[in-house]
């Protein structure tokens, strides 16, 4: 197809709590974004939904306008980059609305610990220059605010545009996605497109605990009630679903050395030398801003970049519209591939709230995948069913015993999971193009 020929509009809801990494991933959707898919471009249009997650919602609030902020006055500067940056200025004003405050069940917990207290690594102090004048109720240019509650907002777009149109992007806790479903499960179900979602770590260690990423630790409640629980009157369309997992998004970086090579030659960390507005380009101070706080954190744990976990998801949406018919779940664009796993999510533990828990005993066996076999005894001997020799064949399948059993791992379903993508490179010089308008070098 003519990359000079109209370009199918593709609608974005991208459900943010945004934080470092987040706001990175809404500049990349902020930007002229004309991805060829299959020989397709498409173009597409964000709106955003937020939640408490990486800080609290007002912070998530406040962070989104710093962004536009400081697009606006890089276009001021440069005008000549105003088009690269389509979604800015777009023909319809990109919805902002505010949602959950908290999850389904359980305790809020954030992650404020890599984040700051206000979602980028604490600039409203250190750089009260970025900080918004904004007045609630006050008309915005390049964004229609919403009074109404998010889940309202995103119920109402899906309502809106044709079946299956829609892309809904995930980069913080399910909890948005489980009201809606608690309010209007029909018209998920029935209208969404295709639902891409960060989160979860199924063979590799968390990120927040040692055994759980911090999206899934922060509302493991909404996670099973969509995703696992056959039962649940919650549950989403597995077959347009798309979870990008720890285990993928972690070898995807941003060297912070390749930043100051090709964004801010200046750029430091919050103990060497603080970003100077006066000397660069907006964008670049604004990220700056808040990178130099991150770049502190990463240099404790041993690694001088930042992983670009929801960065990752939001180029999988992009690449990978929404689909219909015989094609849906697996049907990815060339470079990226799915692999369906089955596992359940730990959500009340001490030490493992927020694990997937994959059963990996390997043994053929008469006990369903994930069976409580202790459990499954017990209700043997409640049965009077004699012991044998190998206490798995004492009762041929699991549906045999008294009591309809745990649904853990149904073995019918599973998730697709994403397990490659082109590549960390391919992703580091499409972001630096993207967000910034320059070029990795070669020898990098």
């Amino acid at each position: 197809m003519d990359s000079s020929l109209p370009r199918p509009r593709i609608p974005v809801i991208i459900d943010t709590d945004p934080g470092v990494d987040d706001i990175i991933a809404i500049h990349f959707s902020a930007h002229r974004i004309f991805w060829q898919v299959s020989r397709r471009y498409v173009n597409y249009e964000p709106e955003f939904g937020l939640s408490a997650g990486n800080t609290d919602v007002d912070a998530s609030y406040r962070n989104i306008l710093k962004m536009y902020q400081a697009i606006e006055r890089q276009i001021e500067k440069y005008p000549e980059d105003a088009k690269r940056f389509h979604n800015f200025t777009p023909e319809k004003r990109i919805k902002l609305a505010r949602g959950c405050e908290g999850p389904i069940e359980g305790e809020l917990h954030s992650a404020q610990y890599f984040h700051g207290r206000d979602g980028l690594g604490g600039i409203t102090d250190r750089h009260p220059d970025l900080n918004v004048q904004f007045e609630a109720g006050q008309a915005h240019p390049q964004l229609e605010i919403s009074s109404a509650h998010g889940v309202d907002v995103v119920l109402d777009l899906l309502r809106s545009h044709p079946p299956r149109s829609i892309t809904y992007i995930v980069l913080g806790p399910m909890t948005n996605l489980a009201r809606m479903m608690m309010k209007d499960g029909e018209t998920v179900r029935e209208r969404i497109g295709r639902i891409v979602c960060m989160g979860g770590a199924i063979d590799v260690p968390g990120n927040t605990t040692p055994t759980a990423e911090f999206n899934y630790f922060a509302d493991p409640y909404a996670v099973k009630e969509l995703l696992l629980s056959d039962k649940s009157a919650l549950h989403l369309p597995l077959d347009r679903f798309l979870l990008v997992p720890l285990d993928l998004t972690t070898p995807h970086e941003l060297p912070f050395p390749a930043y100051k090579q090709a964004v801010d030659p200046a750029f430091q960390s919050v103990s060497t030398a603080l970003s100077d507005g006066s000397t660069k380009p907006p964008v670049a101070h604004f990220t700056s801003a808040f990178l130099e706080r991150t770049r502190e954190i990463m240099l404790g744990y041993g690694k001088d970049a930042m992983e670009l976990h929801d960065i990752v998801a939001v180029w999988c949406a992009m690449e990978n519209p929404p689909v219909r018919g015989d094609q849906e779940g697996n049907a990815l664009s060339p470079g990226w591939s799915v692999l369906r796993r089955i596992f359940d999510i730990e959500r009340t533990g001490e030490l493992t709230r927020g694990m997937l828990v994959v059963d990996r005993r390997d043994d053929q066996t008469a006990y369903a995948p994930g069976a409580n076999r202790a459990e499954v005894q017990k209700q043997l001997d409640s049965l009077g069913v004699p012991h044998k020799p190998w206490e798995s064949i004492a009762v041929p399948a699991q549906v045999e015993v008294e009591h309809e059993p745990h649904d853990f791992m149904n073995t019918q379903r599973g998730v697709w999971c994403v397990t490659s993508t082109p590549g960390p490179r391919a992703l580091l010089q499409l972001l630096l193009h993207r967000v910034w308008g320059v070029e990795l070098e070669a020898s990098r």
